[in-house]
């Protein structure tokens, strides 16, 4: 009934994709100062219980039931409701007649990114948000940005009909994610301790690692299948981190500082990981070398130009994944070819046209000002009815202690 092997990978792929989420709590913990360290990666940690819960009621049905093309979802936006509290998948129901792995797979699979996507908004508003309201904007997040983009794009809603891709989440996860979090950090202001030092490298780099693994499953396993796209898929993903680790290395070496930082080598992955994301699938492995080059000297442009401008997104999640998501899809625009899948279209410099890329940029603008304006609607709204952001006496006392009673460590 079900194919042993492509059901074996994609519980693979789905495990990888579960271990992002606590390698970005090490990640951002890492990053953040003492006092601050345990409420940073409980944001994260949270966020596998409360939208794993929020996916098996409404999120999975939300985004993949029904679709635009059958007239079986709700204008293209949003999916039906067949499929509310999972209603008739069991474990012996097949993805489709061409994927024959379990339904459930794939439901833990998109949940997986479901989980990740909220959670990378948090490193934007480090040390400033009540663990309260987060989780009211978690919920909230989801419901109004994250679920329609995922059902717009891969559910078969308006903008797949419209012929836009994305691979694995250049638009659906980064580009949202990346844009609200720098409306969450322009909505709570600046942090009031000026100076913020990483207080575990170590942990960023454990951080890193495991993203930078967790990533092949986010990538290759977007293709639900194993065939020389999912292969391609996978070394693409190694090739642009690499190529954009080195690039940012590069950069930050000869300029700044001076020198060469591990926590720049490390950001400079993150952000070749992020921008590959979306044109995974569908690039060749030279031109994944183009976009991590791209990304690590883009990225780190947008997080110069983020500095300048005083925006306090503390993580650099605007600059990293924001801008990563923005540039991979449009590289994607420009460089995917059928000669690597079949499924896809040809870019503007494979005898593509402008019609690919006029579709990826469209899809952007409206994903990143839908996920902008909607942040900033949905923070005033919360904060009518709890406080959006901690005290200044709570935030200098750090909100390990002052909102959740711990310690990362013995002392501060």
């Amino acid at each position: 009934m079900f194919d042993i092997g492509l059901t074996t990978f994609m519980i693979m792929a789905t495990s990888l994709v579960m271990l992002m989420t606590p390698g970005l709590a090490f990640f951002y913990g890492g990053l953040g100062s003492n006092k601050h360290i345990l409420s940073i990666m409980m944001q994260s940690f949270v966020s596998m219980g409360i939208s794993s819960i929020l996916w098996f009621f409404i999120g999975y049905t939300l985004c993949f039931s029904g679709n635009m093309a059958n007239g079986t979802d709700f204008f293209g936006i949003f999916g039906n409701l067949d499929k509310i509290f999972l209603r008739g998948v069991t474990p012996r129901t097949v993805f489709s007649p061409d994927k024959r792995f379990p339904e459930y797979i794939f439901i833990a699979y998109q949940m997986m990114f479901a989980i990740i996507t909220p959670a990378l908004i948090t490193g934007a508003f480090i040390n400033r948000v009540s663990f309260k309201a987060y989780i009211i904007f978690l919920i909230a997040w989801q419901l109004f940005i994250y679920y329609p983009f995922v059902h717009m794009i891969w559910g078969g809603g308006i903008l797949a009909e419209w012929g836009v891709l994305d691979f694995a989440g250049g638009i659906v996860v980064h580009a949202t994610a990346g844009f609200a979090a720098l409306a969450a950090a322009l909505f709570v202001g600046k942090r009031k301790e000026k100076k913020h030092q990483p207080n575990n490298i170590p942990l960023v780099a454990i951080g890193t690692a495991l993203l930078w693994f967790g990533w092949y499953g986010f990538n290759a396993g977007s293709e639900l299948d194993v065939n020389h796209i999912t292969v391609a898929a996978f070394l693409n993903t190694d090739i642009s981190a690499s190529f954009a680790a080195i690039t940012w290395l590069i950069i930050e070496w000869n300029t700044g500082k001076k020198k060469p930082s591990f926590i720049g080598l490390m950001t400079g992955a993150v952000a070749g990981l992020a921008t590959i994301t979306p044109a995974a699938g569908f690039v060749t492995l030279p031109v994944a070398a183009v976009i991590g080059i791209t990304a690590g000297a883009g990225c780190f442009l947008a997080v110069r130009y983020k500095n300048n401008k005083g925006w306090d997104d503390a993580l650099d999640v605007w600059g990293v994944h924001g801008m990563g998501g923005v540039i991979g899809t449009i590289l994607l625009g420009l460089f995917a070819t059928t000669s690597i899948n079949e499924n896809g279209v040809n870019g503007l410099f494979y005898g593509g046209g402008f019609s690919l890329l006029l579709k990826q940029g469209t899809a952007l603008l409206l994903a990143i000002s839908s996920a902008f304006f909607f942040t900033l609607l949905i923070l005033k709204v919360i904060n009518k009815f709890v406080t959006v952001k901690v005290s200044p006496s709570e935030e200098k006392k750090g909100l390990d202690i002052s909102h959740h009673g711990e310690v990362a460590r013995g002392e501060y």
